[in-house]
């Protein structure tokens, strides 16, 4: 089969016609590999292109070397990729290998010029093709009819695929919504050894695991392919919930269909509590933004929000910059559904509350710790006024507020009349 599509041919720069003529020329074979060729037969044009040689990392540097072509990122010779810079163009090139040992994790490699046993060690069929300079494609395992048929199939053996590197199962799940026209199309034997192998994703690091299952939460069919990785019981090994709330799932799917979410707004809806997002953190290395996120989602979803104002008042109550607070805010808007306030919050600019709790301590406010409710108070006056009050007239609510605080405050049972003791 010949490729011929635009996907293919508007990759061909002048450096890389260069770099294939270079491979040419000493008498090595390069081609397109991978996800690359994958996405050029789905009629993408590739994010990414890499490509695989039957040339070593010694050779390709020594040919480079000679051609003076700069090579960079040299991390990645070990694994047999050599980094080339022609034009002010990248081009990450691996030479064919095979896996001699694997531990469920990383592999030792052997490098290899047959292009067939490189494939093989591939994970997934639709991933395991090639494209040469001119559009031939190599398939050698059926990868283009997977493909045509929208199917995720692994590469030979499905276990012996899995058991090379337990991440697999994740990869499986986030191709499938990549490529998979349905929601439901698994093969029964492929989910069968998935669940079997569940336990061995303990060995794999927070942070492998996040990257895939980031992807899987933002691709498509993402509720149906989590409800299967819940029916699996994958999930215990990915740091979610033992018991997820399937029900504010459920709910909070329903609310974000058709809307574009951050994963973590998906995800925060199966924890009922800040502690099952902390140990969620712990397991899959979140950063500092998806971890607050998730905290302020679990601590303000359950709160009243009959309008705009509402929103407002818990994103200034945010104690983080602006922009991360109106980002929580919108997150937060889709995770009730309520995205048509989101248009009018994108155009709102963030204000500074006026008001530091020295200030309200020198209008006659409590210090310590009874003081934040004081503050919470006057933020809130100050919300429906639409930011519009001034300090000083701020400042002139807080006796008020303090004398409505000391009312509701349960009586100290500690102030009963000397002598007369307590019943404990």
């Amino acid at each position: 089969m010949i490729v011929n599509s635009p996907e293919f041919t508007s990759l061909f720069t002048h450096a890389l016609n260069q770099l294939f003529t270079i491979f040419k020329t000493h008498d090595y074979e390069l081609r397109i590999a991978g996800g690359a060729v994958r996405d050029i037969l789905l009629k993408k044009k590739p994010k990414d292109v890499d490509f695989a040689t039957t040339a070593t990392p010694d050779e390709m540097k020594a040919m480079f070397q000679k051609l003076e072509v700069r090579t960079i990122n040299n991390k990645g010779e070990s694994h047999g990729t050599v980094t080339a810079r022609i034009d002010s163009e990248n081009f990450e090139i691996t030479t064919l290998r095979i896996d001699v040992v694997t531990d469920g994790r990383h592999a030792e490699v052997q490098f290899t010029t047959d292009w067939e046993r490189d494939a093989g060690r591939r994970d997934l069929t639709v991933n395991s093709m090639f494209l040469d300079q001119d559009g031939k494609l190599y398939d050698y395992f059926n990868g283009y009819q997977d493909l045509m048929d929208r199917r995720v199939v692994f590469v030979g053996n499905t276990e012996q695929r899995i058991q090379e590197d337990y991440l697999r199962i994740l990869r499986y799940f986030r191709f499938y919504g990549r490529i998979a026209n349905s929601p439901d199309n698994h093969d029964p034997e492929c989910v069968r050894i998935i669940e079997k192998n569940r336990q061995c994703l303990a060995r794999i690091s927070g942070e492998r695991i996040w990257v895939d299952l980031k992807k899987i939460v933002t691709g498509n069919f993402y509720g149906d392919l989590l409800k299967t990785i819940i029916d699996c019981k994958l999930h215990q090994f990915l740091g979610l919930p033992d018991e997820p709330d399937m029900k504010e799932f459920e709910l909070v799917l329903n609310n974000t269909r058709g809307v574009e979410c951050n994963a973590i707004t998906i995800l925060s809806s199966m924890m009922k509590s800040s502690e099952e997002m902390v140990a969620f953190h712990q397991r899959c290395k979140l950063s500092c933004y998806e971890r607050d996120l998730g905290l302020f989602l679990i601590s303000h979803r359950n709160k009243t929000y009959d309008c705009i104002g509402d929103y407002k008042l818990s994103i200034v109550a945010v104690k983080a910059k602006s922009t991360m607070a109106l980002d929580w805010g919108k997150e937060l808007m889709k995770y009730r559904g309520d995205s048509k306030y989101i248009e009018e919050i994108s155009n709102w600019t963030l204000p500074k509350f006026p008001i530091k709790g020295g200030m309200a301590v020198e209008h006659g406010a409590p210090a310590g710790k009874r003081l934040g409710p004081v503050l919470d108070r006057l933020l809130a006056h100050w919300v429906n006024s639409d930011f519009q009050m001034t300090p000083e007239e701020l400042l002139k609510k807080v006796p008020e507020i303090v004398e409505e605080l000391e009312k509701s405050r349960p009586k100290d049972r500690s102030s009963s009349p000397p002598g007369k003791k307590i019943k404990k």
